[in-house]
Protein backbone atom coordinates (compact mmCIF):
# COMPACT_ATOMS: atom_id res chain seq x y z
CA UNK A 1 0.00 0.00 0.00
CA UNK A 2 1.20 3.49 -0.83
CA UNK A 3 0.39 6.82 0.81
CA UNK A 4 0.96 10.17 -0.86
CA UNK A 5 2.01 12.82 1.64
CA UNK A 6 2.65 16.54 1.35
CA UNK A 7 4.60 18.65 3.86
CA UNK A 8 4.13 22.41 3.97
CA UNK A 9 6.99 24.84 4.56
CA UNK A 10 4.58 27.40 5.97
CA UNK A 11 5.60 31.04 5.53
CA UNK A 12 4.98 33.06 8.68
CA UNK A 13 4.33 36.75 8.17
CA UNK A 14 2.21 39.43 9.80
CA UNK A 15 -1.51 39.19 9.05
CA UNK A 16 -4.51 41.34 9.83
CA UNK A 17 -7.32 38.81 10.38
CA UNK A 18 -8.26 35.17 10.90
CA UNK A 19 -9.66 35.14 7.37
CA UNK A 20 -6.21 35.96 6.02
CA UNK A 21 -4.80 32.99 7.94
CA UNK A 22 -7.57 30.78 6.53
CA UNK A 23 -6.85 31.85 2.95
CA UNK A 24 -3.16 31.08 3.31
CA UNK A 25 -3.86 27.60 4.70
CA UNK A 26 -6.38 27.00 1.92
CA UNK A 27 -3.74 27.90 -0.68
CA UNK A 28 -1.43 25.14 0.55
CA UNK A 29 -4.26 22.61 0.67
CA UNK A 30 -5.32 23.44 -2.87
CA UNK A 31 -1.72 22.88 -3.94
CA UNK A 32 -1.59 19.54 -2.12
CA UNK A 33 -4.88 18.58 -3.78
CA UNK A 34 -3.34 19.24 -7.21
CA UNK A 35 -0.54 16.83 -6.27
CA UNK A 36 -3.04 14.17 -5.15
CA UNK A 37 -1.94 14.17 -1.50
CA UNK A 38 -3.79 11.99 0.99
CA UNK A 39 -2.05 13.38 4.09
CA UNK A 40 -0.95 17.01 4.53
CA UNK A 41 1.41 18.10 7.29
CA UNK A 42 1.60 21.68 8.58
CA UNK A 43 4.36 22.81 10.99
CA UNK A 44 4.50 23.32 14.73
CA UNK A 45 3.22 26.63 16.14
CA UNK A 46 1.32 27.27 12.92
CA UNK A 47 -1.27 29.40 14.68
CA UNK A 48 1.22 31.75 16.34
CA UNK A 49 0.70 33.73 13.14
CA UNK A 50 -2.65 34.73 14.64
CA UNK A 51 -0.82 36.57 17.41
CA UNK A 52 0.42 39.07 14.81
CA UNK A 53 -3.16 40.28 14.25
CA UNK A 54 -2.73 42.27 17.44
CA UNK A 55 -5.12 43.90 19.86
CA UNK A 56 -7.07 47.17 19.66
CA UNK A 57 -3.89 49.10 20.48
CA UNK A 58 -1.90 47.34 17.74
CA UNK A 59 0.18 45.24 20.12
CA UNK A 60 0.80 41.59 19.30
CA UNK A 61 -1.34 39.11 21.19
CA UNK A 62 0.15 37.00 23.97
CA UNK A 63 0.62 33.23 23.77
CA UNK A 64 -2.16 32.92 26.39
CA UNK A 65 -4.54 34.55 23.89
CA UNK A 66 -4.13 31.75 21.34
CA UNK A 67 -6.58 29.34 23.02
CA UNK A 68 -9.31 31.89 22.23
CA UNK A 69 -8.93 30.83 18.58
CA UNK A 70 -9.33 27.11 19.28
CA UNK A 71 -12.92 26.73 18.10
CA UNK A 72 -12.26 28.72 14.93
CA UNK A 73 -9.08 26.75 14.20
CA UNK A 74 -10.75 23.38 14.71
CA UNK A 75 -13.79 24.33 12.63
CA UNK A 76 -11.59 25.65 9.82
CA UNK A 77 -9.34 22.63 9.50
CA UNK A 78 -12.15 20.14 10.02
CA UNK A 79 -14.00 21.77 7.12
CA UNK A 80 -10.84 21.64 5.01
CA UNK A 81 -10.31 17.92 5.72
CA UNK A 82 -13.89 17.10 4.70
CA UNK A 83 -13.84 19.40 1.67
CA UNK A 84 -10.53 18.14 0.26
CA UNK A 85 -11.00 14.54 1.41
CA UNK A 86 -7.59 14.38 3.09
CA UNK A 87 -6.07 13.74 6.48
CA UNK A 88 -4.58 16.99 7.76
CA UNK A 89 -2.01 17.20 10.52
CA UNK A 90 -2.82 20.82 11.25
CA UNK A 91 0.52 21.69 12.79
CA UNK A 92 0.13 22.52 16.45
CA UNK A 93 -2.17 24.92 18.25
CA UNK A 94 -1.91 26.15 21.83
CA UNK A 95 -4.86 25.13 23.98
CA UNK A 96 -5.75 25.73 27.62
CA UNK A 97 -6.49 22.99 30.13
CA UNK A 98 -7.14 24.26 33.61
CA UNK A 99 -4.54 26.87 34.45
CA UNK A 100 -1.92 25.55 31.98
CA UNK A 101 -1.41 25.92 28.25
CA UNK A 102 -0.28 23.03 26.02
CA UNK A 103 1.16 22.75 22.55
CA UNK A 104 -1.14 20.26 20.84
CA UNK A 105 -0.93 18.65 17.40
CA UNK A 106 -4.29 18.05 15.76
CA UNK A 107 -5.17 15.33 13.26
CA UNK A 108 -8.23 16.13 11.17
CA UNK A 109 -9.88 13.14 9.48
CA UNK A 110 -11.83 13.44 6.21
CA UNK A 111 -14.98 12.20 7.99
CA UNK A 112 -14.87 15.07 10.51
CA UNK A 113 -13.19 13.35 13.44
CA UNK A 114 -10.48 15.28 15.28
CA UNK A 115 -7.67 13.63 17.27
CA UNK A 116 -5.07 15.32 19.45
CA UNK A 117 -1.51 14.64 20.57
CA UNK A 118 0.04 17.08 23.03
CA UNK A 119 3.77 17.71 22.74
CA UNK A 120 5.44 15.46 25.31
CA UNK A 121 8.88 17.05 25.69
CA UNK A 122 9.03 20.81 26.24
CA UNK A 123 12.14 22.83 25.45
CA UNK A 124 13.64 25.18 28.04
CA UNK A 125 12.62 28.18 25.92
CA UNK A 126 8.98 27.03 25.85
CA UNK A 127 8.98 26.55 29.62
CA UNK A 128 10.76 29.79 30.47
CA UNK A 129 9.20 31.99 27.78
CA UNK A 130 5.66 30.62 27.63
CA UNK A 131 5.25 28.40 30.73
CA UNK A 132 4.14 25.56 28.47
CA UNK A 133 2.91 22.31 29.99
CA UNK A 134 3.92 18.81 28.82
CA UNK A 135 1.51 16.21 27.47
CA UNK A 136 0.74 13.15 29.56
CA UNK A 137 0.88 10.25 27.10
CA UNK A 138 1.46 8.93 23.59
CA UNK A 139 -1.28 7.94 21.16
CA UNK A 140 -1.12 6.29 17.78
CA UNK A 141 -3.86 6.88 15.23
CA UNK A 142 -5.57 4.37 12.98
CA UNK A 143 -6.41 5.58 9.48
CA UNK A 144 -7.65 3.84 6.36
CA UNK A 145 -4.06 4.06 5.14
CA UNK A 146 -2.41 2.54 8.20
CA UNK A 147 -1.25 3.52 11.66
CA UNK A 148 0.55 6.81 12.27
CA UNK A 149 1.90 8.86 15.15
CA UNK A 150 2.37 12.61 15.51
CA UNK A 151 5.42 13.67 17.50
CA UNK A 152 6.25 17.35 17.67
CA UNK A 153 9.74 18.78 17.09
CA UNK A 154 11.69 18.14 20.34
CA UNK A 155 9.82 14.83 20.76
CA UNK A 156 11.69 13.31 17.82
CA UNK A 157 14.98 13.81 19.68
CA UNK A 158 14.01 11.13 22.22
CA UNK A 159 14.51 7.55 20.95
CA UNK A 160 12.22 6.00 23.56
CA UNK A 161 9.03 7.74 22.44
CA UNK A 162 9.50 6.81 18.78
CA UNK A 163 10.29 3.22 19.73
CA UNK A 164 7.06 3.22 21.73
CA UNK A 165 5.12 4.53 18.72
CA UNK A 166 6.52 1.79 16.48
CA UNK A 167 5.84 -0.88 19.12
CA UNK A 168 2.22 0.26 19.03
CA UNK A 169 2.08 -0.17 15.26
CA UNK A 170 2.99 3.20 13.74
CA UNK A 171 4.69 3.00 10.35
CA UNK A 172 4.75 6.74 9.70
CA UNK A 173 5.80 9.44 12.15
CA UNK A 174 4.59 12.93 11.29
CA UNK A 175 6.80 15.57 12.90
CA UNK A 176 5.60 19.18 12.83
CA UNK A 177 8.51 21.38 13.86
CA UNK A 178 9.51 24.99 14.52
CA UNK A 179 13.17 25.94 14.90
CA UNK A 180 14.75 29.38 14.91
CA UNK A 181 18.32 28.63 13.85
CA UNK A 182 20.54 26.06 12.15
CA UNK A 183 21.46 24.34 15.40
CA UNK A 184 17.87 23.58 16.35
CA UNK A 185 16.95 22.65 12.80
CA UNK A 186 19.75 20.13 12.43
CA UNK A 187 19.06 18.59 15.83
CA UNK A 188 15.55 17.77 14.64
CA UNK A 189 16.63 16.79 11.14
CA UNK A 190 19.46 14.46 12.16
CA UNK A 191 17.45 12.75 14.88
CA UNK A 192 14.59 12.22 12.40
CA UNK A 193 17.00 10.21 10.27
CA UNK A 194 18.15 8.27 13.32
CA UNK A 195 14.58 7.40 14.31
CA UNK A 196 13.79 6.23 10.76
CA UNK A 197 16.85 3.94 10.76
CA UNK A 198 16.34 2.59 14.29
CA UNK A 199 12.68 1.73 13.83
CA UNK A 200 12.48 1.24 10.05
CA UNK A 201 9.70 3.80 9.71
CA UNK A 202 9.05 6.85 7.57
CA UNK A 203 9.38 10.29 9.15
CA UNK A 204 7.55 13.20 7.53
CA UNK A 205 9.04 16.43 8.82
CA UNK A 206 8.36 20.10 8.23
CA UNK A 207 9.00 23.47 9.83
CA UNK A 208 8.08 27.12 9.72
CA UNK A 209 9.83 29.65 7.49
CA UNK A 210 9.58 33.46 7.45
CA UNK A 211 9.25 35.57 10.56
CA UNK A 212 6.82 37.37 12.87
CA UNK A 213 8.60 40.59 13.87
CA UNK A 214 6.05 41.52 16.56
CA UNK A 215 5.75 38.09 18.20
CA UNK A 216 8.24 37.10 20.90
CA UNK A 217 10.04 33.78 20.32
CA UNK A 218 8.77 33.71 16.70
CA UNK A 219 10.94 36.44 15.22
CA UNK A 220 13.26 34.00 13.46
CA UNK A 221 12.56 30.69 11.74
CA UNK A 222 14.82 28.21 9.98
CA UNK A 223 12.93 25.41 8.31
CA UNK A 224 12.82 22.75 5.64
CA UNK A 225 10.41 19.92 4.89
CA UNK A 226 11.78 16.42 4.33
CA UNK A 227 10.26 13.01 3.75
CA UNK A 228 12.71 10.58 5.33
CA UNK A 229 13.13 6.82 4.87
CA UNK A 230 15.20 4.03 6.40
CA UNK A 231 18.63 3.67 4.82
CA UNK A 232 18.45 0.48 2.80
CA UNK A 233 18.56 -0.62 -0.85
CA UNK A 234 14.84 -0.16 -1.70
CA UNK A 235 15.10 3.49 -0.62
CA UNK A 236 17.25 6.44 -1.75
CA UNK A 237 20.83 6.04 -0.39
CA UNK A 238 20.59 9.24 1.64
CA UNK A 239 17.26 8.26 3.16
CA UNK A 240 15.45 11.22 1.59
CA UNK A 241 12.44 10.77 -0.69
CA UNK A 242 11.92 14.52 -1.02
CA UNK A 243 13.04 17.74 0.62
CA UNK A 244 12.32 21.40 0.18
CA UNK A 245 14.59 24.37 -0.35
CA UNK A 246 15.67 25.67 3.06
CA UNK A 247 13.60 28.68 4.18
CA UNK A 248 11.51 28.87 0.99
CA UNK A 249 7.72 29.09 0.96
CA UNK A 250 6.77 25.77 -0.65
CA UNK A 251 5.30 22.30 -0.34
CA UNK A 252 6.95 18.91 -0.96
CA UNK A 253 5.23 15.66 -1.89
CA UNK A 254 6.22 11.99 -2.10
CA UNK A 255 4.74 8.49 -1.99
CA UNK A 256 5.36 6.25 1.04
CA UNK A 257 5.39 2.53 0.22
CA UNK A 258 4.40 0.65 3.37
CA UNK A 259 5.13 -2.72 1.76
CA UNK A 260 8.80 -1.73 1.46
CA UNK A 261 8.93 -1.18 5.22
CA UNK A 262 7.69 -4.72 5.81
CA UNK A 263 10.24 -6.01 3.31
CA UNK A 264 13.28 -4.35 4.88
CA UNK A 265 12.19 -5.28 8.40
CA UNK A 266 12.16 -8.92 7.32
CA UNK A 267 15.15 -9.16 4.97
CA UNK A 268 16.93 -5.83 4.71
CA UNK A 269 20.66 -5.23 4.73
CA UNK A 270 20.11 -4.63 8.44
CA UNK A 271 16.99 -5.50 10.40
CA UNK A 272 17.18 -3.00 13.23
CA UNK A 273 13.57 -3.43 14.35
CA UNK A 274 13.70 -7.22 14.46
CA UNK A 275 17.17 -7.28 16.03
CA UNK A 276 16.45 -4.99 18.97
CA UNK A 277 17.43 -6.58 22.29
CA UNK A 278 14.21 -6.49 24.27
CA UNK A 279 15.87 -8.82 26.76
CA UNK A 280 18.19 -5.90 27.60
CA UNK A 281 15.90 -2.90 27.04
CA UNK A 282 12.12 -2.68 26.72
CA UNK A 283 9.95 -1.21 23.96
CA UNK A 284 8.40 1.18 26.51
CA UNK A 285 4.91 0.20 25.45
Amino acid sequence: MKIRVSAVQYHLHTIQSFDEFARQCEHYLKTAEEFGAEFVLFPEFLTTQLMSIGDAEGRALNITDLPDFTDSYRELFSSFAKRFGVHIIGGTHVIRRGDKIYNVAHLFYPDGRIAEQAKLHITPAEVEGWNMGAGEGLQVFETEKGTIAVLTCYDIEFPEIVRMAKARGADVIFCPSCTDDRHGFYRVRYTSHARAIENQVYVVLTGTVGFLPTVDLMRANFGQAAIITPNDIPFPPGGILAEGVINDDMIVTADLDLDLLAEVREKGSVTTWRDRRTDLYPDWE
